[in-house]
């Protein structure tokens, strides 16, 4: 019996048909009175094709030349602007030079051994980005190299060894926080406001950039998240280098309603009296959206001069996290919050926090037993 994806499958008039994906793209068919004979004419075509006792895949240039095809042919279109982008910097930034530098020109299960260990001993590169990097490159040999034999094999060579995975995340302390909330009041510009925001929202700097008035709802006491900002390359030859996207944000669970603070909902409405101007950017309080990197900029300098330790706008998002914990909210609130994909990455992120917390709650029950033993 055929074996699924191996594209071997019985006609009506009784005989068996096979194809495989040649290096032009195009499908080679084979035919034969039995399923063992296809098969072996499939096999004897692609061993003759091979000069090396093990596996090989293509050689370069043809090698650089399909990664290239399946970003612009296959990827280009299908994915958001922000992702394919984020697909583009993998590919060209680190697979397409790897492949490039290899001495036998052949791309086989050992040359990506070598690939991921070079990656994997890369300093300048952060863990969550080369797993990005090793996945993005599993996917393109799924797609390119679906209907040749030995897919499996480059796949199970392209796994990073097994280490720490998540580092300690960056927190403001309770007084830094204070601190940095002061300045941000009594800033000059206004749209310092959307760091208070974030403090108590957990949202990440592309959504802050993105929110419109119409994604409050002061009645509801929500706020909605639907969109992010970021600046992405532009791919076509036409207008600058770059543009403003306003996309989706960056999973299914990134799309979320966040409850708001009393105090915050007073802030909005003092910000935007009489609710006016809903399809207007709470930033830029114009149509179009606000530069990340702009606020960027904007926040360093507040972070100078409220006299803090400089630190990622991220860690803001962090900071909302560990605070939740602190008061205690749930896990599971807590990642629907924050539009975690699953609560499996909360967990991970946020695992020193975590720690944190059941050491204080520990605590409480060994003040407890002090109580109860003075009493006995």
């Amino acid at each position: 019996m055929p074996r699924k994806g191996e594209n071997i499958y019985k006609r009506k008039d009784g005989r068996w048909e096979g194809r495989y994906l040649k290096l032009n793209g195009k499908y080679r068919y084979f035919y034969a009175g039995t399923y063992r004979e296809v098969r072996a004419k499939m096999k004897m075509a692609w061993q003759e094709g091979e000069a090396e006792k093990k596996l090989t895949i293509l050689t370069p240039p043809n090698t650089i030349e399909v990664f290239q095809r399946w970003l612009s042919e296959t990827v280009f279109g299908r994915v958001k602007p922000s992702t394919y982008e984020s697909y583009y910097h993998c590919i060209n930034g680190y697979v397409i030079p790897y492949l490039s530098s290899l001495e036998n020109h052949t791309l086989s299960s050992s040359e990506v051994c070598g690939f991921v260990k070079a990656l994997s001993e890369n300093a300048s590169i952060s863990q969550a980005y080369k797993r990005k990097i090793i996945s993005i490159f599993k996917m393109s040999i799924r797609e390119i190299y679906k209907d040749l034999p030995g897919k499996s094999e480059l796949l199970e060579a392209a796994v990073l060894p097994t280490g720490k995975t998540y580092k300690e995340v960056s927190v403001f302390t309770m007084k830094e926080q204070r601190t940095l909330e002061q300045a941000a009041f009594m800033s000059r510009d206004k749209r310092a406001m959307g760091i208070i925001l974030c403090f108590y929202t957990g949202i990440r700097l592309g959504e802050l950039c993105a929110l419109r008035w119409r994604d409050f709802d002061l009645e509801a006491g929500t706020m909605s998240i639907d969109n992010t900002v970021s600046r992405i390359r532009n791919f076509s030859s036409e207008g600058s280098k770059t543009e403003l996207h306003v996309g989706t944000p960056k999973s299914k669970n990134s799309s979320r309603k966040i409850p708001l603070p009393g105090f915050l909902l007073e802030l909005a409405k003092q910000q935007n009296p009489g609710y006016k101007y809903e399809d207007n950017y709470i930033l830029s309080k114009k149509p179009k959206p606000f530069e990340p990197r702009v606020y960027q900029k904007l926040y360093k300098k507040i972070l100078k001069e409220a006299g803090i330790k400089d630190r990622k706008f991220h860690a803001i998002r962090h900071t909302f996290a560990t605070r939740a914990l602190e008061v205690g909210v749930d896990i599971k609130t807590l990642s629907e919050i924050l539009g975690h994909s699953n609560v499996t990455i909360t967990l991970n992120i946020y695992a020193h926090s975590l720690m944190e917390h059941k050491k204080a709650a520990i605590e409480k029950l060994n003040l407890m037993h002090v109580t109860q033993m003075k009493v006995i």
